[in-house]
């Protein structure tokens, strides 16, 4: 039996449906990396070489140097992940708590104001 992340994968198998016995994997996302690897969804998981089974290291590597190429050219995408905010056209004014952060309470300025 194979093994991806813990978890035992049955050889006798389709990768396809092997996958879905991960947690957290289901049947589109299975399909997604399957494509993404460029492994054909009706191979056997007895079938597979060690060097057709992507490590996650590697995809990371592969996703790191996609975004530093982005900033790199100094695209707009490479800016908004320089700068920490969403790439992909998502408001900011009220949301986008996950990318900018704690919010930082900016204040203090009506009172001023009001004394001038």
């Amino acid at each position: 039996m194979a093994r991806i992340a813990g978890v035992d994968i049955p050889n006798e198998k389709r990768i396809e449906v092997a996958l879905t016995y991960v947690y957290g994997i289901g049947p589109a996302k299975s399909l997604k990396i399957l494509n993404g690897a460029g492994i054909n969804i009706d191979t056997r998981v007895k079938d597979l070489t060690e060097l057709e089974i992507p490590v996650e290291g590697e995809l990371r590597r592969v996703v790191t140097q996609n975004i530093r190429r982005l900033q790199e050219i100094q695209s707009y995408r490479g800016s908004r992940h320089k700068a920490g905010l969403p790439a992909r056209g998502q408001r900011t004014r009220s949301n986008a708590r996950t990318r900018k952060g704690k919010r930082k309470t900016v204040g203090g300025m009506k009172k001023k104001l009001a004394k001038k």
